[in-house]
């Protein structure tokens, strides 16, 4: 009974260690995505999906999405993140 009372009281403090350790933790994807999103091909595109937003918020009535441009940035990131991503993973 003493052991188990000291396994407990001894394993609590290493939990909250565990939790503030994880804290810190950093996502290596969402940290090159946001580099990759400065590149000259992938600011292009931002420029081009945030005129297309612009148009399509200024009108009151239209059917016009910005699907496209959408994608083609989401494709201009990932393909920069694609070829980082792995050099960063141990």
């Amino acid at each position: 009974m003493v052991f188990e009372e000291k396994m407990i009281a001894n394993g609590e403090p290493e939990e909250e260690e565990e939790e503030e350790e994880e804290e810190d933790m950093v996502d290596p994807l969402e940290t090159l995505r946001q580099k990759c999103e400065d590149v000259e091909h992938c600011v292009h595109t931002k420029e081009r999906l945030e005129q297309c937003e612009t148009r399509v918020g200024s009108r009151s009535a239209t059917e016009e999405e910005c699907t496209e441009e959408f994608f083609d940035f989401l494709h201009a990131r990932d393909h920069c993140v694609a070829h980082k991503l792995f050099n960063s993973i141990k």
